[in-house]
C-alpha cells in the first residue's frame, strides 16, 4: 500500500474517534439537561399582551391555580414564573378552568401564540 493511502486511513480513524467522543459528550449533556428539567404540560397559549400594564391574556386548555409555576415559551420568549394572581373581567380568581381566558401579570414581555406550560 502506498504511504499516502496508509496515512489517509490513519487520519480517518483518528478523526472518526474524535467525532465519536464528541458525540458521546454531547449526548450525555443533552440527557443531563432532560433529566434536570421538570415535567411540564401545555395548558394554554397567549392571545394578547398589554404592554402598558405587563399583562398577558391566556386562553386555557387545562386548569390553572394560583400558586402553580408556569413556563411561557415562544420563538423569542422563554421564562418561568409563579402564578401570584389571575383575573377574569377584572375580578380576581383562584382557579381557572379549560376554555376560559384569563389575565395574568407577567414578569417579561410575551407575544401572541406563545405556549404556556404548567411545570409540575
Amino acid at each position: 500500500m502506498p504511504k499516502k493511502a496508509a496515512k489517509k486511513k490513519v487520519v480517518k480513524r483518528i478523526v472518526t474517534k474524535k467525532v465519536a467522543k464528541t458525540a458521546k459528550k454531547i449526548s450525555k449533556v443533552k440527557v443531563a439537561k432532560i433529566i434536570k428539567e421538570k415535567p411540564r404540560k401545555q395548558i394554554g397559549r397567549i392571545t394578547h399582551f398589554y404592554t402598558e400594564i405587563n399583562v398577558g391574556v391566556i386562553e386555557l386548555s387545562d386548569t390553572l391555580k394560583v400558586g402553580d409555576t408556569i413556563s411561557i415559551e415562544g420563538e423569542t420568549t422563554k421564562f418561568k414564573q409563579k402564578v401570584d394572581s389571575m383575573q377574569i373581567d377584572r375580578k380576581p380568581i383562584k382557579i381557572a378552568v379549560k376554555g376560559q381566558e384569563i389575565g395574568l401579570k407577567v414578569k417579561d414581555r410575551v407575544r401572541e401564540h406563545d405556549i404556556v406550560y404548567k411545570v409540575e
